[in-house]
């Protein structure tokens, strides 16, 4: 359904027209571009993209330890995913299983 690539570390380029150029880590979702207009409102794609977000936030946090307001947007955008992923669990718990081992974001638990 969905990959992952990791771009690059953070460099500091050369110094072209008084711009310096930076490249940080990053995820990239590639989805086909058929797939991304059917289901983009799916709790699957809405919990993927949050997931896309909170990884971008956390790689941005740790450079900029009291950027507070990227903070309070993490805090947010965690607890959007933790309903979303709540509802999907009362739903079809066959469906949440798979999106959390697919997005490898929780320890299924196993009894």
């Amino acid at each position: 359904m969905a990959l992952f690539l990791l771009i690059g570390k953070i460099h500091i380029c050369k110094k072209e027209r008084g711009h310096f150029f930076m490249v940080k880590n990053s995820f990239i979702s590639v989805i086909s571009q058929k797939e991304n207009e059917e289901k983009r409102g799916s709790v699957e794609f809405q919990v993927f993209s949050f997931t896309a977000k909170i990884r971008r936030l956390t790689s941005h946090l740790e450079l900029h330890k009291k950027d507070f307001s990227s903070q309070r947007g993490l805090r947010k955008i965690l607890g959007k995913r933790q309903r979303l992923l709540a509802y999907l669990s009362k739903r079809n718990r066959g469906r949440y299983k798979e999106l959390i081992g697919e997005l490898d974001i929780r320890e299924i638990k196993t009894r």
